[in-house]
């Protein structure tokens, strides 16, 4: 039992749970309007910063992000890609998605997303308060929640807010609080992951790679022109301590190779992690004054480059719904939240799961089922109106749309 006594107690109008680009793009969204809100987070600033995560951004969030003053980097340090490379049957197919939808896509690191965004609250004087412990969220059903927790110095805080929001992650004990018979889980668990490295070396491609092969699924990104990002396919238990420098590059390369001669640019293997993922969506994504947002209501694999993007639009429709709640509109307003998030969020799980399984091989796959999936890409690369559709739903759909 916690003790109850705390040293201080703020009010403010929002408190966010989860200082992760979502809740921190959600208190500047709010700032930008007048409207005070405090964000925690049990994990540091520098644990936060140094979390590699994906960093393809949308054509609709990366104009989100320059409109409301926290990406002037991207334009300077992102790179705007004009499409992506499908390789299968040992040739590259190019999906052009300027020529195809007039939109492109930016690489930009999630890191340094949330290193904007983060920048962007200490400048605007915003309070967020990271590495605490102890969190506690109560009063949810009622028209005054807290959050309770423990400052690093051990000192007890309260916040006392109107609504409050879980922006805390894929792990989220606020989507706990939403009790077992009211709430509905959907989800999907995979029986393959991805093995990820950072390399350091020179980028291989100008723009991102799929590539399916017999050998199985690999995806050729990069962090930096001098260190790239690199993923294949594996069994959700490897152990990356099993996988030394040159099979990493071995299993690479098999997994790219084409009759066009296409190799990557190999160097020392900075970091190796295995990346497992599922699908999983929470409904519902209110309960009483808490929202969720992000992660803490839905997850999507990583193959479709939606998780960022899809977690960035949620809070831009709850600002939207919060300030009109907090100015008059009560929780009629709060209501449109949940279904004007969640059509986009089944799109958005839609998509990611057919790019999942348009590109990796299932284990105990068939000769009849590969080469139906070959077809499938054939399908999707052999005609317009198949890259138009990959093309409209990777750059995103945008925001005045019904998604």
């Amino acid at each position: 039992m916690k003790d109850n006594a705390v040293d201080t107690v703020a009010s403010v109008p929002v408190a966010v749970v989860g200082a992760g680009p979502a809740g921190l793009m959600l208190a500047h969204l709010l700032g930008r309007a007048g409207v005070e809100a405090i964000v925690v987070d049990t994990r540091s600033r520098r644990e936060i910063e140094s979390t590699q995560r994906a960093g393809i951004l949308e054509a609709g969030t990366g104009r989100d992000l320059v409109e409301t003053g926290v990406g002037d980097r991207i334009l300077r340090e992102g790179h705007e890609h004009e499409g992506i490379e499908l390789r299968f049957g040992g040739r590259p197919h190019r999906i052009h998605f300027k020529e195809l939808v007039g939109a492109s896509t930016w690489l930009y690191p999630q890191t340094e997303v949330f290193i904007d965004l983060a920048d962007a609250r200490a400048r605007d004087g915003g309070t967020v308060h990271f590495g605490i412990r102890d969190t506690e969220v109560l009063d949810v059903t009622t028209r005054a929640p807290r959050v309770r927790f423990s400052a690093p110095d051990g000192a007890r805080h309260e916040i006392r807010a109107r609504y409050v929001v879980g922006a805390d992650g894929s792990r989220s004990m606020c989507r706990e609080l939403v009790p077992q018979e009211r709430r509905v889980r959907y989800g999907k668990d995979y029986s393959y992951a991805w093995f990820g490295i950072l390399a350091e070396a020179p980028a291989s491609a100008p723009e991102l790679v799929y590539a399916h092969s017999e050998h199985g699924f690999a995806l050729i990104s990069r962090r930096t022109d001098a260190v790239q990002r690199m993923y294949f396919q594996c069994d959700p238990h490897e152990s990356p301590g099993d996988w030394p420098d040159d099979r990493i590059w071995e299993t690479l390369q098999a997994r790219v190779a084409g009759e066009d001669g296409f190799r990557l640019h190999e160097g020392p293997v900075l970091e190796k992690t295995v990346l497992r993922f599922r699908s999983f969506v929470q409904e519902p994504m209110r309960w009483g004054s808490m929202a969720l947002a992000g992660d803490a209501a839905h997850t999507v694999p990583p193959t479709g480059a939606r998780g960022l993007n899809l977690a960035l639009h949620d809070v831009k429709v709850l600002a939207d719904v919060l300030l009109r709640a907090l100015s008059g509109g009560g929780d009629a307003a709060l209501d449109e939240y949940q279904p004007r998030a969640l059509q986009r969020v089944w799109r958005a799980q839609n998509f990611s799961s057919w790019m999942t399984r348009l590109l990796h091989t299932a284990p105990g796959a068939t000769p009849f089922d590969r080469r139906r999936q070959l077809g499938e890409l054939d399908n999707v690369v052999g005609t317009r109106a198949g890259r138009a559709y990959l093309a409209e739903q990777y750059t995103g759909w945008p925001s005045g749309s019904p998604a």
